[in-house]
């Protein structure tokens, strides 16, 4: 009995030893495919770059169909429990709804907001020689006024001149592409149709996807990281829906706001102003200052003193927007302090442009979150808390 132990017990540890072997190898294989990927794709990054390009190509009206159903899909699950609740058909009723509205906003921008905006354009490009000349004069009475140095002033002028020149020559070219936006958009129907089918069928079918996403993820990821994955896919879904959605409204009557009371204290090129606005005002934090740069040169060449208005304007609305409505739509939804949120718009607008600035704070809100998590489990692990000191038993217990 105690040979047959040992002859057992020497099997176990002979085998123990070539199991960790074998880990160390796969760990190296792994580590070694890595490394010669790696270098493959830095070799090959330009040509990489164009593969993906066009496998997006190919992708982009599903990956719009999503993102159609993903801001959509807030409104249509309000219609479908408070309006709907009750009705049979209530989830086709809600969809139909919310595409109704969706392409009845559309059309009025697309039938009144972007003709005043075109025209506005238009009208600006053709009189800038005019406002130069009102603005060149202005500028040499305050000169006299003031006894400045009129050559350096000058100087200011006609460098400033020749900036808005070369931005008017620049609109003055591109008006045509705004004119010829149908015959652009007539283009890509067969893609902008297959979007917007996708959307609908994601929209309806959603509770089928995420029960064959889910069966996917535990037959191929063990139950425990299945379960964290899964969670942290609803946390993301979250936080990006609640910022994105909330966003979209702050600046819808951030815009609309603008209008009126641009209109209200006489305000030339009212509308486009507004829109600048209220495209800009998404992007969190730098938005009111990014649309507001714009603005205030156009203003400066048209009137100076609607300038000055518009700059009150603007000061006064970024204070309504950052302490009482976004507030209130936003609440606290990323969780970020200010300075990763700066962090965030800067890293996405260098990597991706605008859209990297307005998607940036929810994925670094959504990192944020995991990193949190994964830290607050090492530490348990450790024994300790936050400040290096042991963990009580009542905490660890609290904890768990």
């Amino acid at each position: 009995m105690v040979q047959s132990k040992q002859k057992k017990g020497g099997g176990m540890m002979k085998k123990h030893p070539w199991g960790l072997l074998d880990r160390r190898a796969i760990s190296n294989l792994l580590v070694a495919v890595l490394a010669i990927s790696f270098y493959l794709a830095v070799a090959n990054l330009t040509s990489i770059r164009e593969h993906l390009r066009n496998f997006l190509d190919i992708l982009s009206p599903f990956l719009v169909g999503f993102a159609i159903a993903f801001l959509l899909n807030a409104p249509m699950e309000f219609f479908r429990q408070k309006v709907y609740g009750r009705l049979r058909g209530g989830k086709a009723l809600a969809i139909l709804t919310v595409y109704l509205l969706a392409t009845a906003v559309v059309a009025v921008l697309v039938q009144l907001v972007l003709p005043q905006v075109v025209r506005s354009v238009e009208l600006f490009v053709y009189n800038v020689p005019y406002y130069l000349s009102n603005l060149n004069d202005l500028s040499q009475e305050i000169v006299s006024r003031l006894h400045l140095d009129s050559r350096v002033v000058g100087s200011l002028i006609d460098t400033y001149d020749e900036l808005v020149r070369q931005a008017g020559d620049t609109l003055y070219r591109r008006l045509p592409d705004l004119f010829n936006l149908g015959v652009a958009l007539g283009s890509g129907v067969i893609s902008g149709f297959t979007a917007l089918i996708a959307s609908i069928y994601m929209l309806y079918s959603k509770e089928n996807l995420v029960r064959l996403l889910k069966r996917l993820v535990y037959a191929f990821v063990p139950t425990d990281k299945a379960r964290v994955f899964l969670g942290y896919c609803r946390k993301s879904n979250q936080i990006f829906s609640a910022f994105l959605n909330g966003k979209i409204i702050d600046s819808a009557i951030i815009g609309m706001l603008c209008f009126f009371l641009s209109c209200l204290i006489k305000i030339p090129f009212a509308i486009l102003v507004s829109v600048i606005v209220g495209v800009t005002n998404i992007i969190p934090f730098f938005g009111p200052i990014v649309g507001a740069v714009p603005c205030l040169m156009i203003l400066l060449i048209v009137d100076p003193f609607s300038a000055l208005r518009f700059f009150i304007l603007i000061v006064a609305l970024q204070q309504f927007d950052g302490n009482i409505l976004g507030p209130k739509i936003l609440g606290d939804s990323t969780g970020l302090s200010p300075l990763l949120v700066l962090a965030a718009i800067v890293a996405g607008g260098g990597l991706f442009g605008f859209l990297g600035m307005v998607l940036g704070v929810p994925a670094c809100a959504v990192l944020y979150s995991i990193l949190r998590d994964v830290t607050a489990l090492k530490l348990r692990q450790r024994g300790v808390d936050e400040k290096g000191n042991p963990l009580l038993p009542s905490s660890e217990e609290g904890e768990q």
